[in-house]
C-alpha cells in the first residue's frame, strides 16, 4: 500500500475516467470504503484536480525510473553485443541471464548413431 504523500505517476485507466496518464499526481487520501473498487485519491497538479484510482493504474516514480533504466540497459549491452559480433552475450542477453542452460541443453544432445538406434527401435516396437 501506497503511503500519503508519495508521488506517483498514473499508467492506466481501467474504468474510462479519462485519467491523464503519464502525469504525476500525490497520494491525498486512502479509500477505505469496501464496497468501492477505487484505492486511492490522487491529486494531479497540472490538471488542478482530484481523481479517484484502484491501485493497478498507479505506480511510483521510483519504480518506473528502475524499470526503464534496466530497460535502456539491456539496450545497450544487445547494441554492444551486435557491433562486436559477441554471440554468447547476445544470446545470454536474450535468454534471460542463464549460464546454465546451455550446459544442460548439451547433455540432451545425441550423438547420430544414437539417434539412428532410438529410430530404429521406435520403428520395430
Amino acid at each position: 500500500m501506497l503511503r500519503l504523500g508519495q508521488k506517483v505517476i498514473i499508467i492506466g485507466d481501467s474504468f474510462e475516467q479519462n485519467l491523464p496518464i503519464g502525469e504525476y499526481g500525490y497520494i491525498i487520501a486512502y479509500d477505505r470504503n469496501a464496497d468501492n473498487v477505487f484505492d486511492y485519491v490522487v491529486r494531479v497538479p497540472k490538471t488542478n484536480k482530484h481523481h479517484f484510482v484502484p491501485g493497478d493504474d498507479v505506480e511510483l516514480e521510483e519504480v518506473l525510473l528502475a524499470q526503464e533504466a534496466d530497460r535502456i540497459e539491456r539496450e545497450a549491452l544487445i547494441d554492444f553485443a551486435l557491433a562486436t559480433k559477441n554471440e554468447g552475450l547476445f544470446r545470454r542477453i536474450m535468454n534471460g541471464d542463464s549460464e546454465e542452460a546451455p550446459a544442460e541443453s548439451n547433455k540432451d544432445v545425441q550423438s547420430n548413431q544414437d539417434f539412428i538406434r532410438q529410430i530404429h527401435l521406435k520403428a520395430w516396437i
